[in-house]
Formats: structure tokens, C-alpha cells, sequence
């Protein structure tokens, strides 16, 4: 076990143990960031539109496994904490054949209904058939994203957030080479950029799987029959973990894919802003969103180990913190909203710009109504009420696609009214998390007396 989450300063162990995660996040981001960057200058705004609206669909399917990735992770955190070497082993097994199991069957039904999938988000018929082949080869990677998560936050419950940092540089770097040999030098189109990310995945994946059999032996386990059986009497716990995460995130990223099929029909030049605006949006707040994971680790371990004064000094350290993040980053993305659409899009894509400078005015202002509420995420997830998660994030969404299909078609308000949308939706999810904090210590305090 790498680092001990249960000791030393609050605020400095968090802090370095998030570094690495938000390091890997960036990494991680560059996988599309490339993909787009290129796409977008050597093959035009359509192509750069079929990459976007992919992105929102592979993100929204590949959620589903990292949720349960997560899921699985608080709980090896709680043992870890509790010191449960057994348990961990059961947990450990359990989960592996579980989500493993999912993933095979999920990569089966996507590609039978591709088709249909497509049909649902509204594609242009000037985009479609680039859509369509550029998903037909980013699929083949769901099985490696599920290899690299399950072993990333498995390394991570245990205190290691720089092996998995490690791997992702490396394969972000061969995206980068083959993004570039594949698209620019071979001239494969968005087929290039495709393939160009499902081998980089493929790196990642593999690699990461071999390092902890080989290196971390305590964190070994056995997909043997007899184990698996074995296994049984954490297989509920499991499962409930893995699926309220899993539908947290699904639900998360569901509830975007919706919205990008209302943003598809308001034609190619606003699917290109907003492709471009959502990454860049992605991007400003991903430390917040990583340190609130490795805060989830840090109260699960804590949790774990019985030192409840240690979690409640943890909320307060995460709170100060994740606010500095996302007031910098409102800051950055106000000024700087222009630039950085100017780095996506040619200068002469006049109302591409103007659009994604407005997406990028509106909700980059609110940036930490999403940082607080990726701390409840990861409280909720962290404490034993991963249902919680699902609650806050069903709240968030569920108002932003109902103000986005309600307002959105007005003529007098079009498209401004997605953008709006989804800051009223954190704002909401954040006090109702706050609100089920209070009842939670209440009834606590209530049962003490």
C-alpha cells in the first residue's frame, strides 16, 4: 500500500494526493483535445462537429463502466482504512468479474444498435456518415477504458495516484504522435483520429493491468471459480456500489447526450461551438472535479479507520479548496473565453466563435456550483450513501433538460436557454445536498443522545 490517507496534515495529504489525479484528468482530456484540435484545423467545422457529438456519446457509454470502477473504489478504500486485507480480496474479485462481465455485454449491444443510437442524436445528413464512421472505430476502445479504470481506481483506494498518471502520459503522448501520422501524414480523415485513440486506450489499459499483477502482490486476486464463489458474500455490496455509481454517472452523462441532441438541431455552426465550448468547459473545471475524487478516497479511508473528527476537518479543507479552483478558473475562462475558442476553430468561423464565447460567458461564471457539487458526489459515495449521488445528480440534470427542452424552443430565447440551464441545475443539486447533510448529523446526534 503506497500512501496512508489516515494520517498526517488534512489539507496537504489531499492536496498531493490529488496532484497526480488532476494531472491524469489533463491527460486524459487530451485524448479529445488532440482529436479535436487536428480535426477541426485540417478537416473543417463538420468534422469537428462529428467529433464533439461523438464524444458526448462515448462519454455517456463509457460512464457507465467508470462509475462502477468508482463505486467498487470507495469500497476497497473503506477496507483499506479498516485494514481488511480478506474482505479486500473478496471485494477485489467480486467487482473485477462483475463490471468485466457488463462491459462485454455493453460493447456487444452498442455496436448491434449503432444505428438507432445515431438516429436518436439528431445527426445532420452533412455530418452523418463522418459520425458514423468515426463511432464505429472509437467502440472498439470501451473494453480498454474498462481495463485502465478498474486498475486506476483500484491503485488509488490504496494510496497510489501516480502509477495510473504514469500510463496515461504515456499513452497521451502516442496519441498525440499517431494523431498526427494517421490524420496529417497517412491522410486517414476522422478514421485516423479514431484509431489513433483506441490504440493509445489499448496502451493504457494493458499496461496499467500488468504493472499491478507484476508490482502491487497485495493487490492481487483471483478470477479462479472457487474464489469467485467465494466472493459471493460481498457480491450484493458490490453490486450496489458499482450501480448507484454507475448510475450517478450515467445518469450524469445521459442527461448531457440529451442535450446534445436538442443542441443538433439547431444546425452545425452551434454543435461546433458547443463541441469546442464543452471541452474547453471540461477542462477549466477538471481539477475540481479530481481533487473532489481523491477527497472521496481520503473520507472513505478515514471513514474506514473510525476517525470521524479527521472526516469532518476534510469537508471543511475541501470546501476552501475546491472554491479557490473554480474561482480561477471562472476568472481564466471569462477573459480568456475567445482565445481559447480561436485555438478550435479557424478566426473566419465568425458565429461559431460568438456562440461558444456566450456558452463559455454564462456557465463559466458559475464554476463553483459543479466544484461543491462534485464534493457531495464524492461525500455521499465516500460515507455509505452512494444512492445520495444519484439523487443530487437526477436533480442537477433533470433541470437542465427540462428548463433546456421547455425554454430552448422559444424563438425569443433558442439556444441562450441550454446555456442557463445547467448553473440553475448546480445550483439546486448543492442545496439539497447541503439540506440531507443537516438530516444526516441530526439524526446522528438524535441517536448518540
Amino acid at each position: 500500500m503506497k500512501k496512508d490517507l489516515t494520517t498526517g496534515n488534512v489539507t496537504k495529504t489531499m492536496l498531493l494526493f490529488a496532484g497526480p489525479m488532476i494531472l491524469g484528468n489533463l491527460l486524459q482530456q487530451c485524448y479529445n483535445i488532440v482529436d479535436m484540435l487536428i480535426v477541426g484545423r485540417a478537416l473543417g467545422a463538420g468534422a469537428l462537429a462529428a467529433v464533439g457529438s461523438a464524444y458526448s456519446l462515448m462519454t455517456f457509454l463509457t460512464s457507465v463502466l467508470i462509475g462502477m470502477c468508482m463505486g467498487s473504489g470507495s469500497l476497497f478504500s473503506y477496507s483499506i482504512g479498516k485494514r481488511d486485507t480478506a474482505r479486500l480480496q473478496y471485494e477485489m474479485t467480486a467487482s473485477f468479474s462483475f463490471i468485466g462481465i457488463v462491459t462485454i455485454v455493453m460493447n456487444i449491444v452498442v455496436f448491434v444498435c449503432m444505428k438507432p443510437i445515431l438516429n436518436i442524436l439528431q445527426i445532420p445528413e452533412d455530418i452523418y456518415g463522418m459520425m458514423q464512421e468515426y463511432v464505429w472505430y472509437i467502440f472498439w476502445g470501451i473494453f480498454f477504458v474498462f481495463l485502465y479504470n478498474y486498475f486506476s481506481f483500484l491503485l488509488r483506494a490504496a494510496g497510489d495516484s501516480v502509477v495510473s498518471l504514469v500510463f496515461l502520459g504515456i499513452s497521451s503522448g502516442l496519441n498525440i504522435v499517431l494523431d498526427l501520422a494517421l490524420v496529417y501524414g497517412i491522410r486517414m480523415g476522422i478514421k485516423g483520429a479514431a484509431i489513433a485513440t483506441v490504440i493509445s486506450q489499448i496502451v493504457s489499459g494493458i499496461g496499467i493491468c500488468i504493472y499491478t499483477w507484476m508490482k502491487m502482490p497485495e493487490l492481487r486476486f483471483s478470477l479462479r471459480p472457487e474464489r469467485i464463489k467465494e466472493s459471493q458474500s460481498v457480491m450484493g455490496e458490490v453490486v450496489r456500489y458499482s450501480a448507484a455509481s454507475s448510475i450517478q454517472q450515467s445518469v450524469m452523462n445521459f442527461g448531457i447526450l440529451m442535450i446534445q441532441g436538442l443542441v443538433n438541431s439547431f444546425g452545425t455552426a452551434v454543435m461546433a461551438a458547443f463541441a469546442a465550448a464543452v471541452k474547453i468547459d471540461s477542462f477549466a473545471y477538471m481539477p475540481a472535479q479530481e481533487f473532489a475524487n481523491a477527497f472521496s478516497i481520503f473520507i472513505s479511508q478515514n471513514w474506514g479507520a473510525g476517525k470521524e473528527k479527521r472526516v469532518q476537518k476534510g469537508v471543511r479543507s475541501a470546501v476552501t479548496v475546491s472554491a479557490a479552483f473554480c474561482i480561477c478558473a471562472s476568472v481564466l475562462i471569462y477573459f480568456g473565453a475567445r482565445y481559447l475558442m480561436l485555438a478550435f476553430i479557424d478566426g473566419s468561423e465568425h458565429e461559431i466563435i460568438r456562440v461558444g464565447i456566450q456558452y463559455l460567458h454564462i456557465e463559466g461564471a458559475f464554476y463553483c456550483g459543479i466544484g461543491i457539487l462534485f464534493l457531495w458526489y464524492g461525500y455521499y459515495r465516500a460515507v455509505g450513501r452512494p444512492e445520495m449521488s444519484v439523487v443530487l445528480t437526477v436533480i442537477s440534470l433533470g433541470t437542465r433538460v427540462l428548463l433546456s427542452y421547455t425554454l430552448a424552443p422559444i424563438k425569443s430565447i433558442g439556444v441562450i436557454a441550454i446555456w442557463w440551464s445547467i448553473p440553475i441545475g448546480w445550483f439546486l443539486a448543492d442545496v439539497t445536498g447541503y439540506v440531507y447533510l443537516q438530516y444526516m448529523n441530526k439524526k446522528a446526534k438524535m441517536c448518540r443522545n
